[in-house]
């Protein structure tokens, strides 16, 4: 059983602290009286019921779970990758071809970077990851099943 973890590179890092940081300045600087008759601040309904930054942070709290759940495994011939909410697992054996360095766009990512693995597996389906290491978890997969096809883009 080997764990890879996720290339955790580029843009991701920016949309977690933008995620973190937006609402938060939005809710601060916003005017929540522009007529001027009850003088409010944000701060003072904050420091009241501190509960209500939850709906704004909720976004953040995705991307984190996002990032730091997303892995991959090899055991039992299988890979297994998991992402937050996605969760599964394939056959190495029904693995047909390995694109190396290229990104999916559309479909099934459970990663959090470009440059990574599109694996290509049972007659239709394909998955995009990112790990750390490409030849490292190009090299375990050959090893359960040497005749997968090795694309470089």
């Amino acid at each position: 059983m080997s764990v890879h973890k996720a290339n955790k590179k580029g843009w991701v890092h920016y949309l977690l602290i933008g995620t973190a940081t937006l609402p938060i300045l939005l809710f601060i600087f916003i005017d929540l009286n522009p007529f001027g008759e009850n003088e409010v601040s944000a701060m003072q309904i904050i420091s009241k019921n501190p509960f209500i930054l939850l709906p704004l942070l909720a976004p953040f709290g995705l991307f984190l779970w996002v990032y730091l759940t997303t892995q991959y495994q090899i055991k039992d011939a299988h890979l297994h990758y998991r992402s937050a909410f996605l969760k599964g697992q394939i056959p190495v054996a029904n693995v047909r071809k390995i694109v190396k360095g290229k990104t999916l766009w559309v479909g099934l990512k459970p990663a959090l970077a470009t440059k990574g693995l599109i694996i290509y597996y049972n007659r239709f389906d394909e998955i995009y990851i990112a790990p750390e290491s490409n030849d490292k978890m190009i090299a375990e997969l050959l090893a359960i099943h040497p005749d997968i096809e090795i694309i470089e883009a």
